[in-house]
């Protein structure tokens, strides 16, 4: 009684402080799907360019030492939550169109706590937190508008999905289906809308706008790369056909990200606002998922609790930060953004009560130390595996698919030229040059060596691990890569760690994870992926 009794009074102190900030940010949180760690040039890889992401990071700050959860579904709840995947039921891999379920509706979501603030919010692209029911969908969870789907992947030209049991139709214009959108590009149909509600969003209101990619996810499998021709075989110099269209995905995906800070720019928006831009999870590479993404060198992929499969490529830019064109060490999770977007909009994060994110405004604009010790990467009891960092020392327990996905995967694309002047003259470069917020050539060579992982000289001199048959511990700092494992030599730490993890599993809900529904099948529905809840 007590707990909520004060829960109700500081709701109270978090409405009332959006008063106190007379001119918020318009917050812009661009997400892609399955973007790996060495897919963004900034990391060091020269093989695909993305010249506006690259300018993004440069002027603003690099997110090192950020993590994510390893799969679609349980990112997207933390990000809306503020709340580890283990106190949702959000656990355990991904949520399918014909489970009747989703994100629990006793949960409020990041719009909503913006929307108390005096924001409009707009989602444009994926949703993949629950559709069975209309109150599961994003008009009902805080977002004044929807342009995209609601699974987890679909076509990019027919906007079709393949996922148990079937196959059907996945564009969605708010609760309506967007028959009308076939044969249009989805990162186009996105970018097109995110511009347009950039333009017209009365200036004198705050907006948060999600773009939430479907890129660079691959497609159906009949289809499972999709991308225009015109582009693809502008790639030549890439050997690997899959690896070619993946770059073409890519390139998309960038240009959006220019059309969007040059909407912004345009609006007269742009020096007031907050741009995040972050992958979901780590990469699906050499043929997972039908994919050809590249976490280089980092171990493991997309659904592993390594870090190729948790810790993201990210970056965070806004004329606010008080220290910018840096790499930021801090380290963070992505229940950190709730808080850490509340603040910077002018609410008070502190006043929120059971959340596991932790603001992270202050120390990443001011470049002060960062108060989060641990991350716990996920504790899943059916996959029965389990991973977390506390300091320099991470610790796994238990695999997925039988250890098969637990190596190292390439290109490492270090064999390209890496070409700065195509940042420098990018869409995004020219814009902050017009603002005086671009990075020069010295400073882009100089932040992208700082930000280039190299684990060329770590000494394997324990063996590397095989987590079918061993707990394994990691210097996380010292190696990155995950080469040396240290769980011979240090009992204490992997018993302290042991001790968190169990700490942390005694407050998990069972996963939410429910048998396909037979009503979810589309061809029940004129074979459309719809709330069949509601029918």
């Amino acid at each position: 009684m007590i707990k909520s009794v004060f829960c109700f009074a500081v709701h109270i102190i978090f409405y009332a402080s959006s008063s106190c900030r007379s001119l918020q940010p318009n917050i812009i949180f661009i997400l892609a799907d399955d973007l790996g760690w060495n897919d963004v040039g900034f990391h060091g890889s020269n093989q695909i360019p993305t010249p506006n992401i690259d300018a993004l990071a440069y002027s603003g700050i690099i997110l090192q030492n950020y993590y994510v959860n390893p799969i679609c579904t349980p990112s997207r709840s933390a990000l809306m939550t503020g709340k580890y995947p283990i106190h949702t039921g959000m656990q355990h891999t991904v949520l399918y169109g014909a489970e009747a379920r989703g994100l629990p509706l006793n949960e409020k979501l990041l719009p909503q706590y913006l929307n108390d603030l005096g924001y409009d919010s707009y989602i444009v692209g994926k949703w993949h937190l629950g559709s069975y029911k209309r109150e599961y969908t994003p008009l009902y969870r805080g977002f004044k508008s929807h342009i995209g789907f609601w699974t987890g992947h679909h076509d990019y030209n027919e906007h079709t999905a393949v996922e148990k049991p079937g196959w059907g139709l996945d564009m969605r214009r708010n609760l309506s289906v967007a028959y009308d959108l076939h044969g249009n590009y989805s990162t186009d149909i996105f970018t097109q809308e995110s511009v347009r509600i950039i333009h017209e969003h009365d200036s004198d209101k705050p907006f948060f706008l999600y773009i939430a990619h479907a890129a660079v996810h691959s497609g159906n499998p009949y289809n499972p790369l999709p991308a225009p021709d015109n582009l693809i075989k502008t790639f030549t110099d890439i050997d690997d056909y899959n690896r070619r269209r993946f770059a073409a995905i890519l390139t998309k995906l960038d240009v959006s990200v220019g059309a969007v800070v040059k909407a912004l720019y345009d609006s007269g928006k742009l020096e007031n606002s907050i741009i995040i831009f972050s992958s979901d999870n780590g990469g699906p590479a050499a043929g997972f998922n039908l994919n050809a993404a590249s976490n280089f060198p980092l171990r493991g992929v997309k659904n592993t609790l390594w870090e190729g499969g948790v810790r993201a490529a990210g970056l965070l830019w806004s004329p606010l930060l008080e220290k910018p064109h840096r790499i930021a060490k801090q380290s963070m999770h992505i229940v950190d953004w709730l808080p850490t977007i509340i603040d910077a909009a002018g609410g008070n994060s502190r006043h929120i009560c059971n959340i596991d994110g932790i603001t992270q405004w202050n120390a990443l604009s001011k470049d002060t130390p960062s108060i989060r010790k641990e991350i716990l990467h996920n504790i899943d009891d059916i996959y029965g595996n389990s991973a977390i960092t506390v300091g320099p020392w991470k610790l796994l327990q238990g695999t997925t698919y039988n250890g098969t996905w637990d190596w190292w995967y390439g290109p490492s694309g270090r064999i390209y030229k890496y070409n700065v002047s195509s940042i420098i003259n990018s869409s995004t470069g020219r814009v902050l040059k017009y603002i005086n917020r671009a990075a020069d050539e010295e400073e882009i060579l100089k932040l992208r060596q700082q930000a280039t992982l190299n684990c060329s000289n770590i000494i394997n001199s324990n063996g590397n691990c095989n987590l079918m048959e061993e707990i394994c511990l990691f210097n996380i700092e010292d190696d990155p890569c995950e080469q040396n494992n240290v769980v011979k030599n240090n009992p204490t730490i992997v018993q302290w760690l042991k001790e968190i993890l169990d700490r942390y599993n005694k407050t998990a809900v069972p996963p939410g994870n429910l048998p396909l529904d037979p009503r979810g099948d589309p061809k029940n529905w004129n074979y459309v992926w719809t709330n069949f809840g509601d029918m």
